[in-house]
C-alpha cells in the first residue's frame, strides 16, 4: 500500500505476530501477484495461512451457504465494502462475487490504483472473493480489478453504497448506519396501514427536474435542498405519497435512472446517502409515504458495471436470445442463477431496510414475464415446457414479493405491467404474483385516447370510457398519468387536450376529476397538476412561472381540492378494489357523451353521485338516485375558482319521489360543460 499512514498499522501487526511465531508474515500491502508466485514453497503456505488467521474471514461458511442457495436476503451486510475492526486494527473488508475470475484485487485512491497491491482470496467453490485492508477511511474511492486470463476488468462494486458523481465511475466506502432517523412513529403506524381501504394519491417526481435554482438553471437541487420545498408543496397539494423515478446510481442522466449500474447506491448527483435519508425522513415526519422506482428487468452495458463482470456472462445470459433487450440496448438478468436472484431480492430489501422506503414500483414487469417480449419468431428460447412464460423470472418475482411482505409488512410493491397476465396483484398462495398494486395501463390508454378526440366525435368512442369498469376489480389498480405520457413527442397532458384555450383547461380538469372519482388509487406526474405546456424535459426545471396565470393556478387548485375531497370521502377509496363500491346510474347516453355513476363506502348509505359531461354543451337531465333526500354539490370542476364557467348544481338539489333509471327517486341535474359534478346525500 502506498499510503504512508497505514505503514504504522502494518508494522504493529508484524511486531505483534513475531512475538507469537517465527513465521514471516506477508501482508496484503506487500504482496503483488507476480512476486507471490515466486515465493519459495517453504514460506508460501505458512505466509498465506498466517494472513488468513490474522484477518479472519468476514464471510462465514453459513453466509456462503445462503449466498449459494440464493436465500441470503441481507447479503448487503456482508458483500461490498464494510468497516470492521480485527484484533484492534481498523479497516475495510471487501467482498465480491466473481466465480470465473483468475484473480481479483482491490484498487483505489489508497493504493494509487495498483492492481497488484491488494489481492483478494477466493472462497472455493462458491466463487466469492474477500480481503481486509487496514487504515482505509470513509469516502475512499475503489473498484475491483477482475482478471480473467489475460484480460483485466476494472469494475465498480455491485454492492457499493455510494459512488463518484458521473461521469466518474468508482465506488466510495461509506457507512450507512450513522444517520439518526426520526420517523419511528411513522414506521410504527405503517405496520397497521390498511392500504387497500385508504386513500393513496401519488405525486411522481424526477429529482433532477422538479425544480432548479432560478439563478443556476443548469444545476440540480440536492436531496436536502429539495426536501423542504418538495414536502411543503406535496402537503399543500394533498398527495399522500411521493414516488421518485429511480434514485439508484446510473451513468446516463438521459435514461432518467432506468439504466442502473449502482443498485445499492443512492445517486451522488444530488448528495450523499444520508442526504437522501434526510429527504425520506422528513417526508415521514410530515405524514408522506415514499415510493421509489426499482428496475430488476434489465441493466446497461457500461464497462464498469455488471456486464461480463468476471469476464463471462455472470449476471446476464450468454445467449442474446435470452440476455438482450434489443429495444433498449440493455441486458437481461439471469433469474435462473441463485446468486443473481439473491442480488436483486437483497436489493429490494436494502431500500426498505436502510432507507425506510414505503413502496417499490417495479418497472417493466411485462418484459420479465414473457420470453418473447418484443421479439420476432425464432428470436427467443421457449421454457422447458415449450411455453413463452419466463418461469425463472416468475419465481423471482413471487419470492421478492413474499420476502418484502414478511420482512416489511404493508410496504407496497407496485407492478408496471401492461398485459392481461392474471393475478398480478393477488397473493402468491392464490397463484398470483404477489404485488400489492398494479398500474392500470388499459384505463390510461383508453382514457387518454378518448380525451384526445374532439368532443363532437366522442359519442362514437363511448366504450373507451365504459370498458375499464368491466375489469376494474380484477386487480388492485393504480390509475397512472405518469412521465411516460408526456415524453417522446406526445406533448404535455394540457397540450394533448383538444379545443381552444378554455376547452383545453376544461378538458384537463375533466380528465383529472374523472380519474379521482374512478375506482383505483391515483398517480400523477409532476407538472401535470398545474398544466405544464411543454413536454417534460429531464434536463430542465418544470415551468413554474406558468403559475402567474389564472388558468394554471385554477388547475392547480382543482387538483388540491380533488385530493382533499378524495381523502375526506370514504366512498372514493374504501372499496376501490371491490365491485360493490361502484354502480352505474347511466352509462348508455352515448349521443350526449354523459355518464352518471355512484361511488359507495363500506357503510351504506355513505355514497356519492358523480355526473360527467364530456362535451361543451350544457344539459339538464333527470337521473335516478337511491334515496329521496337532499343532494349537496361538494365539487364541480366547472367552478370559477378553477377557471370554469361557474355553472352547476350548487348548493344542491332536492330529490323527488319519481322513479328513474330503475331507482325509487330522481333529481333534475344540470350537466356543466366539459365538467364533473359530485353530489353527496344529506339526511
Amino acid at each position: 500500500m502506498n499510503n504512508p499512514e497505514n505503514q504504522n498499522i502494518t508494522d504493529k501487526i508484524e511486531s505483534e505476530s513475531e512475538s507469537e511465531t517465527e513465521t514471516t508474515i506477508i501482508t496484503t500491502t506487500e504482496i503483488d501477484v507476480a512476486t507471490k508466485d515466486k515465493i519459495e514453497p517453504a514460506h508460501d503456505k505458512p505466509a498465506i495461512k498466517q494472513y488468513e488467521n490474522q484477518y479472519e474471514n468476514f464471510l462465514t461458511d453459513y453466509d456462503l451457504y445462503l449466498l449459494g442457495e440464493g436465500t441470503h436476503w441481507k447479503s448487503y451486510e456482508k458483500l461490498g465494502a464494510h468497516f470492521r475492526e480485527v484484533n484492534g486494527v481498523k479497516g475495510v473488508n471487501f467482498a465480491v462475487w466473481a466465480p470465473n475470475a483468475t484473480s481479483v484485487s482491490v484498487i483505489g485512491d489508497f493504493n494509487n490504483w495498483n492492481q497488484t497491491a491488494n489481492p483478494m482470496h477466493k472462497h472455493i467453490p462458491s466463487g466469492f472473493w474477500e480481503t481486509f485492508i487496514p487504515g482505509i477511511e470513509s469516502m475512499a474511492t475503489y473498484k475491483f480489478a477482475v482478471r480473467n486470463g489475460d484480460s483485466v476488468y476494472e469494475k465498480s462494486d455491485p454492492f457499493g453504497f455510494f459512488a463518484e458523481a458521473p461521469p466518474c465511475t468508482a465506488s466510495r466506502v461509506v457507512e450507512l448506519d450513522t444517520y439518526q432517523w426520526n420517523d419511528g412513529e411513522w414506521l410504527a403506524q405503517r405496520k397497521n396501514f390498511d392500504w387497500q381501504h385508504k386513500p393513496i394519491s401519488v405525486y411522481e417526481v424526477h429529482l433532477g427536474s422538479w425544480r432548479r435554482p432560478g439563478d443556476e438553471p443548469y444545476r440540480w437541487l440536492g436531496y436536502r435542498e429539495t426536501a423542504d420545498k418538495l414536502v411543503e408543496y406535496v402537503l399543500e397539494m394533498g398527495y399522500t405519497h411521493i414516488e421518485f423515478l429511480p434514485v439508484s446510481e446510473h451513468p446516463l442522466s438521459a435514461s432518467w435512472g432506468y439504466q442502473i449500474v449502482g443498485y445499492y447506491s443512492a445517486t451522488s448527483r444530488y448528495g450523499a446517502p444520508e442526504d437522501f435519508m434526510y429527504l425520506v425522513d422528513l417526508c415521514h415526519q410530515k405524514g408522506i409515504g415514499v415510493i421509489v422506482d426499482w428496475v430488476p428487468a434489465h441493466f446497461p452495458r457500461d464497462g464498469h458495471g455488471l456486464q461480463k463482470f468476471d469476464g463471462t456472462a455472470l449476471y446476464e445470459h450468454a445467449d442474446p436470445r435470452q440476455g438482450e433487450h434489443r429495444d433498449w440496448g440493455t441486458l437481461i438478468f439471469n433469474y435462473g442463477r441463485n446468486e443473481v436472484r439473491n442480488f436483486l431480492i437483497s436489493n429490494a430489501i436494502f431500500w426498505l431496510d436502510k432507507y425506510h422506503i414505503d413502496g417499490l414500483r417495479v418497472d417493466a414487469v411485462a418484459s420479465m414475464l414473457y420470453l418473447d417480449y418484443s421479439r420476432e419468431s425464432g428470436d427467443w428460447i421457449p421454457n422447458e415446457f415449450g411455453g413463452r412464460e419466463n418461469l425463472k423470472a416468475i419465481e423471482f418475482i413471487k419470492t421478492m414479493n413474499e420476502q418484502v411482505g414478511i420482512q416489511f409488512p404493508n410496504v407496497l410493491t407496485i407492478a408496471e405491467e401492461s398485459t392481461a397476465w392474471p393475478g398480478v396483484s393477488r397473493p402468491t398462495y392464490c397463484g398470483g404474483l404477489g404485488f400489492s398494486l398494479k398500474w392500470n395501463m388499459g384505463w390510461m390508454n383508453d382514457t387518454l385516447r378518448y380525451m384526445r378526440h374532439d368532443p363532437v366525435h366522442r359519442k362514437f368512442h363511448h366504450d373507451e370510457l365504459t370498458f375499464s369498469l368491466i375489469y376494474a376489480f380484477h386487480e388492485n389498480f393504480v390509475l397512472p398519468i405518469s412521465h411516460d405520457e408526456v415524453v417522446h413527442g406526445k406533448g404535455s397532458i394540457l397540450d394533448q387536450a383538444p379545443g381552444d384555450l378554455w376547452q383545453k383547461f376544461a378538458n384537463t380538469r375533466l380528465l383529472y376529476s374523472y380519474m379521482w372519482t374512478h375506482p383505483g388509487k391515483k398517480l400523477q406526474f409532476m407538472g401535470c397538476e398545474f398544466g405544464q405546456w411543454n413536454e417534460w424535459n429531464f434536463d430542465e426545471s418544470l415551468q413554474w412561472h406558468l403559475l402567474q396565470w389564472e388558468p394554471h393556478k385554477g388547475l392547480q387548485a382543482c387538483i388540491a381540492d380533488l385530493n382533499k375531497m378524495y381523502k375526506n370521502e370514504p366512498a372514493l377509496y374504501e372499496l376501490d378494489f371491490d365491485g360493490g363500491g361502484f354502480e352505474w346510474i347511466d352509462c348508455h347516453n352515448w349521443e350526449a357523451s354523459t355518464f352518471v355513476f355512484i361511488r359507495k363506502a363500506k357503510q351504506w348509505p355513505n355514497f356519492l353521485v358523480v355526473i360527467c359531461n364530456f362535451t361543451p354543451v350544457p344539459r339538464t337531465m333527470k337521473i335516478g338516485v337511491p334515496i329521496n333526500c337532499y343532494y349537496e354539490e361538494i365539487f364541480s370542476s366547472d367552478s370559477a375558482f378553477y377557471g370554469g364557467s361557474n355553472t352547476g348544481n350548487g348548493p344542491g338539489i332536492q330529490a323527488k319521489n319519481e322513479t328513474s333509471h330503475g331507482r325509487p327517486a330522481s333529481i333534475e341535474v344540470f350537466f356543466p360543460p366539459l365538467a364533473i359534478s359530485v353530489l353527496k346525500p344529506k339526511f
